[in-house]
């Protein structure tokens, strides 16, 4: 990551995991496919600290929706003068 940019971004929201140093890399491999496959979210950043244990974070975009008037007259394209 170059330096000074922010992981942070208003548009995803993220999850920290962090996972003990006994757990398999097949095991890690399985709880994240999970997370991507059901929860929608991707890998943004792995830390491997000295003693083995592991932080990943995790990071989906947020949806935003817009709201719209619930005015007939205005759904159907008609407009008064």
């Amino acid at each position: 990551m170059p330096t000074g940019t922010s992981p942070i971004s208003p548009d995803y929201e993220y999850r920290v995991i962090t996972l003990a140093r006994g757990i398999t890399r097949s095991d890690v491999r399985r709880r994240l496919t999970e997370h991507a496959e059901y929860g929608r979210w991707e890998l943004a950043r792995v830390q491997i600290s000295f003693g083995g244990a592991r932080r990943v974070w995790l990071r989906r975009r947020i949806m935003r929706i817009e709201r719209y008037s619930r005015d007939p007259a205005q759904a159907a394209g008609r407009t008064e003068l």
